[in-house]
């Protein structure tokens, strides 16, 4: 608390998965939220502003009474779908985050946080890397997010702003959507394969843990300015994940898995098909790219300069997010 008063966050994005638990951990901190979405909608907040960021301008009361800004709101990295214009990307999620950060600036707020992502750089291979590594994203995605988590760099120095940038992993934790959700209901439905042990290593994050590194980073000075990662210091292989979800659901796992042949066989019949169509196929070679790809990294910085830890792994999140998954 400040004074006699809550702290008032606003919160961009507020709707997405991320945003919503971040909500509901400022509420239950005591803090009060005016969340940004494109659309008015419920939820746990306790003020709504719409707002197409990138396209509408934004409200000119927007920043009155806030104390600190998490962004989250943007134009996601998208797979196996359309493409996103380039223009897109560069239009709401580098120049809507500078016009937040313009309107921070006028109107006092001194604090920003800004939610990025590890496709900010470029995938490290097989190796797992820390901060250290800063090879330029190769996507126009990778290249908007990484230009502004620059532009939040600059506003800070400006303006005196206390600003930091946080890459994300892959998010886990209940309510999630995307690949993880996506797996879990397939193993559920048993039309997941057995895949064999590809001996890769991937990072992640659970939800609640990245909030807490949130936290920090609104609020620790040692925070200002920085760029962390944040990784939960798991490496998790696809079968390993098949195994955990399996376990969880309660599946028996067959003795056996599919051969690497018959997978390499399946993608390229997959890729015909596509190619045929004009449709993108459930198993392509760039969905077995994905389950046999490394994408490993180490939260070596926040660790170390924001003592921050990680309370759980994904195993610990299964039975919420499996429940979460069985109530929709």
């Amino acid at each position: 608390m400040t004074g006699a008063h809550p702290r008032r966050y606003l919160v961009t994005g507020a709707n997405g998965f991320v945003g919503r638990a971040l909500c509901t951990y400022l509420g239950r901190r005591g803090d009060a939220v005016r969340a940004l979405v494109r659309q008015p909608t419920d939820g746990p907040w306790d003020e709504t502003v719409a707002c197409d960021l990138g396209t509408d301008p934004l409200p000119g009361a927007l920043m009155n009474g806030i104390d600190g800004v998490f962004h989250l709101a943007g134009v996601a990295h998208m797979q196996d779908i359309a493409a996103v214009p380039d223009a897109t990307y560069e239009r709401v999620n580098v120049a809507g985050t500078s016009a937040l950060l313009d309107a921070a600036a006028a109107a006092g707020v001194r604090r920003f946080v800004y939610f990025s992502s590890i496709k900010a750089v470029a995938d490290p291979g097989e190796q797992c890397v820390d901060e250290r590594w800063e090879a330029p994203p190769t996507d126009a995605y990778g290249r908007s997010k990484r230009e502004a988590e620059q532009r939040v760099r600059d506003a800070g120095r400006q303006h005196g702003l206390h600003v930091c940038n946080l890459r994300p992993c892959l998010v886990y934790g209940p309510g999630v959507k995307g690949n993880l959700a996506r797996m879990i209901d397939a193993i559920d439905r048993g039309r997941f394969p057995p895949l064999p042990d590809f001996h890769n290593r991937r990072s992640m994050i659970g939800v609640d843990d990245l909030l807490d590194a949130a936290w920090l980073a609104m609020h620790n000075e040692a925070a200002n300015g920085q760029t962390f990662i944040v990784a939960d210091g798991v490496d998790y292989s696809t079968r390993a994940l098949f195994l955990a979800i399996s376990e969880a659901l309660g599946k028996s796992v067959p003795a056996w898995t599919l051969p690497r042949s018959l997978l390499s066989a399946a993608a390229l019949t997959g890729d015909l098909l596509g190619a045929v169509s004009g449709r993108s196929p459930p198993f392509s070679s760039a969905v077995l790219h994905r389950l046999r790809g490394w994408n490993c990294f180490r939260a070596s910085h926040l660790r170390e300069t924001l003592g921050w830890r990680p309370r759980m792994c994904f195993a610990d999140a299964l039975p919420e997010m499996i429940r979460a998954r069985r109530e929709t």
